[in-house]
C-alpha cells in the first residue's frame, strides 16, 4: 500500500480549541497553553543561538537544556506524572555553569545594553523569553500544579542565558570569539503552533486519549486491503471510546444491512469493554448477558466483529466488521488492533 504523508495542518483546532492530558478541551488562551507556546519559542531562540557563526562552543550545554526544557513541557501537559520531574542535579547543573562563566571574564555590575554582538543579543533575547515564561508560570501554578523544581530551573535559565551573553560580550570585545563546531543535529526547534506544540508533546509522552480521523481513515485502507486479499467485501466503522462514529466505510458490493450492523459492533465494544465475539459467548442463555442484545434499543450486536480499540491499556475507541461470518469479521478485526499501533 502506498504510504500517505500526513498534512501539516489538522483543521481540528478552526475554532480556538485544543486539547491537554485530562482535559476533553481547551481554549488556545488558557493559561496552560499560553505557557507551553512560551516555552515552545524559547526553545526555538535557543535553536538560533545555535546557529550563530561566532560563538563559544556551547551547543552540547544548549541541547541539553532544549531537552529538559521539552520535559517541562511535558510535565505541563501531564502534570501528575513522575516520570517528567526535574531533579535538585538538574538545578544545580545550570548553578554550576553560572559560576564557571563568571570566573572567566570580570563582570561588570552596571545595566547592560543588549547588542554587544549578534550572539549575544540572540542570548538575550532567549533570556527574555525564559523570564516571561517564568512568569507564565507562576500564574499558572496559582490553578494547577507545577514542579517546585521546574520554577527553579526557569529561574535559573535566564540567569544563564544573561551571563553566558554578558561572557559572549566580553569574548567579542576582546577577540578571542571561537568559532563553533558545525552540528549535523543542531537544528531542532520545532516552529509550530501552539497547538501543534500540545500535540507534540503529548505524542512525546505518547498521551492518546481518543482515536483521530485521520487514524481512523489510515485503519481502514489496512482493513479493505486485508479483506480484499481474503475475498471479503466488508463494511468497517470506527467510533470514538464514546460510542460516537468517527469514520466508516462500505467497500464495493457489501451487504446493505453490514453498513448499520458494523457501526453497531463498533458501538458494542466499547459499550460493554469487550470484543462482541466475546460478549457472544456470555449472551447465551444461561450466562452472566444473555438478553443483553434486547437493551439498550437494540444497538448491541453479539456476534463477531466488534472489538475495543485498546492502546497502552486504554480504550481510544471501537471497530465493526461486517461482511463474512462472525469468525472472519472478528478475524479481520483482531487484524485492525493488531496494525493499531503502527499508524497512531
Amino acid at each position: 500500500m502506498e504510504e500517505k504523508k500526513m498534512s501539516i495542518y489538522t483543521k481540528s483546532g478552526d475554532r480556538g480549541m485544543t486539547s491537554l492530558k485530562g482535559a476533553q478541551s481547551v481554549s488556545k488562551a488558557d493559561d496552560r497553553i499560553q505557557l507551553l507556546g512560551s516555552i515552545d519559542e524559547l526553545t526555538s531562540h535557543l535553536g538560533v543561538v545555535k546557529s550563530q557563526e561566532d560563538c563559544v562552543d556551547m551547543i552540547p550545554m544548549l541541547e541539553q537544556i532544549q531537552e529538559k526544557l521539552i520535559t517541562v513541557m511535558a510535565g505541563i501537559a501531564d502534570s501528575y506524572n513522575q516520570k517528567y520531574r526535574l531533579s535538585q542535579n538538574d538545578v544545580a547543573e545550570l548553578e554550576h555553569e553560572i559560576d564557571r562563566l563568571e570566573a572567566l571574564f570580570p563582570r561588570e555590575k552596571v545595566f547592560v545594553l543588549p547588542g554587544g554582538c549578534k550572539a549575544s543579543a540572540e542570548l538575550d533575547v532567549a533570556r527574555t523569553v525564559t523570564r516571561r515564561a517564568e512568569r507564565c508560570m507562576v500564574d499558572v501554578a496559582k490553578r494547577h500544579s507545577i514542579d517546585l523544581m521546574t520554577k527553579q530551573y526557569l529561574n535559573r535559565l535566564s540567569d544563564y542565558l544573561y551571563v553566558n551573553a554578558r561572557y559572549v560580550d566580553y569574548l567579542h570585545k576582546s577577540g578571542a570569539v571561537p568559532k563553533m563546531q558545525k552540528h549535523t543535529d543542531a537544528g531542532r526547534s520545532t516552529g509550530l503552533s501552539e497547538e501543534q506544540v500540545v500535540q507534540r508533546v503529548l505524542r512525546e509522552i505518547d498521551v492518546v486519549n481518543r482515536i483521530s480521523l485521520d487514524s481512523a481513515k489510515k485503519l481502514i485502507e489496512l482493513l479493505e486491503t486485508y479483506s480484499r486479499e481474503h475475498g471479503r467485501k466488508s463494511v468497517m466503522s470506527v467510533c470514538g471510546p464514546d460510542g460516537n462514529m468517527i469514520a466508516v466505510h462500505a467497500m464495493d458490493d457489501a451487504f446493505i444491512a453490514s453498513f448499520d450492523i458494523s457501526m453497531k459492533k463498533a458501538y458494542t465494544s466499547v459499550a460493554v469493554k469487550m470484543s462482541t465475539m466475546e460478549l457472544s459467548k456470555l449472551a447465551q442463555p444461561g450466562q452472566t448477558f444473555y438478553g443483553v442484545d434486547n437493551t439498550d434499543n437494540g444497538k448491541l450486536i453479539i456476534f463477531g466483529g466488534g472489538i475495543p480499540l485498546v492502546y497502552q491499556g486504554k480504550i481510544i475507541g471501537g471497530l465493526g466488521v461486517s461482511g463474512g461470518t462472525g469468525e472472519e469479521d472478528h478475524e479481520t478485526a483482531e487484524y485492525g488492533l493488531k496494525m493499531l499501533e503502527s499508524i497512531l
